[in-house]
């Protein structure tokens, strides 16, 4: 249950609109829902602006199903991140509504409008095509938490006249998320030449001395450029609600 949700269910009571008994049927599952498997928090949005997540790893088919459908009952929005295509097939059978992307390896059920947030887009830079699906499920995260994003693909160092050719994008855009895996060194050279936050996101893609992300992950901690902060490794969505709650405390202070 969002903000707008409750201040107009109580605009409703004090106006006679809507009876007290109705009012509490529609709270009763504050602050959760109790399904057995999982505690849907339906007070995540009137805290932090969002609705709660469902992180599809690791979980069942129908325990994903279950939780998408009760945050649906509530009237939120529905974002279900790394779910695989086996998976993804089951859920989205049960739920036609939830739109899938596979790159991403997401999915989404939009049913509430989702208000922007932020006067200014996110620029969302990759070293390589490699780095897509992490970089997408950024994309789709963003997208979900009312975030417009500017893409900057495929500019990594080995090619650095790539990203010098985009260096525009950073004047139009307030905050940098950078992912890149390899040696990890894209979100520095951007960090030195974009004037708002960079947000680097180490990526689990290169060869074996990069030890699935970790060198990557170890070069961004140690960056030359200053006031750069480092999610963990593949970690898109991450990156894309650290962004958000950047983008909110402005609104809010």
């Amino acid at each position: 249950m969002d903000p707008k949700r409750v201040r107009d269910l109580l605009e409703g009571v004090k106006q006679g609109a809507t009876s007290v008994e109705a009012a509490l049927a529609e709270l009763k599952d504050l602050p959760f829902a109790d399904l057995g498997y999982a505690a849907v928090d339906h007070h995540r949005a009137l805290r932090q602006g969002a609705p709660e997540v469902i992180l599809g790893q690791s979980k069942t088919p129908a325990q994903i199903v279950g939780i998408a459908r009760e945050l649906a009952r509530a009237g939120q929005n529905v974002l279900v991140t790394r779910l695989d295509a086996d998976a993804a097939r089951e859920v989205c059978a049960a739920l036609p509504d939830l739109k899938y992307a596979p790159l991403a390896r997401t999915a989404t059920l939009e049913q509430t409008p989702i208000p922007a947030l932020g006067t200014r887009p996110v620029s969302l830079v990759t070293a390589g095509t490699g780095d897509l699906p992490v970089a997408e499920e950024c994309a789709e995260t963003l997208r979900m938490l009312g975030v417009a994003a500017e893409r900057v693909y495929d500019v990594g160092v080995a090619g650095l006249h790539r990203l010098l050719h985009r260096r525009d994008v950073f004047e139009r855009t307030g905050i940098a998320i950078v992912v890149a895996g390899m040696e990890g060194a894209l979100p520095s050279v951007v960090g030195g030449m974009a004037a708002g936050p960079v947000i680097a996101v180490p990526t689990s893609v290169g060869y074996g001395v990069s030890f699935g992300g970790i060198a990557a992950l170890a070069a961004m901690l140690t960056s030359c450029a200053s006031g750069i902060v480092v999610c963990n490794i593949d970690n898109g969505f991450g990156a894309a609600y650290a962004a958000a709650r950047i983008l909110r405390a402005r609104e809010r202070y």
